[in-house]
């Protein structure tokens, strides 16, 4: 029996790249982000490392100099953005740092939690390039009223699945982020998504809750019960191996390093190790 997922979390330790799985460089143009999702680590480290007030990450800051200056070609794939997300109130500059990523000759890995406004007017700005641009949708419910909870700002379960929809039927690569999986209804979710899928899906628990919903300002009796809810079910062996058994043969199903971890565990006791 190969070890492919001992083997994956190996090469991620002898590359020191535990918290980079997707893409080593990433780009952003703004600080803040008007998602407010409670468990947001971008938010975490402003706080930390800032001492910044959590309660004004949702005021965006637009960053000029970061829309007009020049992008180099990198090596691989990078991540556009990665601390903050595209929203209508910046989707023209978004646009223009999209292409600049993409005129230097680079592949775009796109993350969203995606708006339709946003999501159609890239794809009808970009179909030159549908080669160099990856969709990756953060998708962790199929409950529109759990992603409000945990993601008050974002849109919807059903607008994120017209935005997959969209972007598969027009042609683009797409996959999808269920980190953090918001609930345990992951079986239905993959078997929904799926169809619009042409590359991966990401499955990887909402990792430090309890310290981030501290740093961010999240201290409330009912976030802090059903953070314990989540970390209680996300962690219960019967449900991880439940995943293992389900998808340890399937390529399009993929692991953050949180669940990989877990993944490995079961596979060296099933070698035998």
């Amino acid at each position: 029996m190969k070890k492919k997922f001992t083997e994956e979390l190996d090469e991620l330790i002898r590359t020191n790249r535990m918290h980079s799985q997707w893409a080593d460089d990433r780009i952003n143009f703004i600080t803040g982000c008007g998602n407010k999702c409670k468990y947001c680590y971008a938010c975490t480290m402003m706080t930390h490392w800032h001492h910044r007030d959590p309660a004004n990450w949702g005021n965006e800051i637009l960053r000029q100099k970061d829309v007009e200056k020049k992008i180099k070609k990198y090596p691989k794939m990078v991540m556009f953005p990665s601390s903050h997300d595209i929203r209508p109130n910046h989707l023209v500059e978004a646009i223009q740092v999209l292409a600049n990523i993409l005129k230097s000759g680079n592949e775009v890995l796109l993350t969203s939690k995606p708006n339709i406004e946003c999501i159609k007017k890239i794809c009808e700005t970009f179909t030159g390039y549908r080669d160099k641009i990856l969709f990756r949708f953060t998708i962790g419910s199929l409950d529109s009223l759990v992603l409000k909870f945990w993601e008050p700002e974002a849109p919807s379960f059903e607008e994120r699945f017209e935005c997959l929809k969209l972007a598969f039927n027009m042609g683009y690569q797409t996959s999808v982020s269920a980190e953090p999986l918001l609930d345990k209804g992951v079986h239905i979710l993959i078997r929904k998504l799926s169809p619009y899928i042409t590359d991966t899906i990401w499955i990887g628990k909402a990792e430090q809750l309890r310290k981030r919903l501290t740093m961010n300002g999240y201290n409330d009796p009912i976030t802090t019960s059903n953070a314990d809810d989540l970390i209680e079910w996300q962690n219960d062996p019967i449900f991880i191996r439940d995943l293992y058994e389900t998808y340890k043969d399937s390529p399009m199903i993929r692991w953050k390093t949180s669940y990989l971890k877990e993944m490995s565990k079961i596979e060296k006791i099933e070698i035998g190790e």
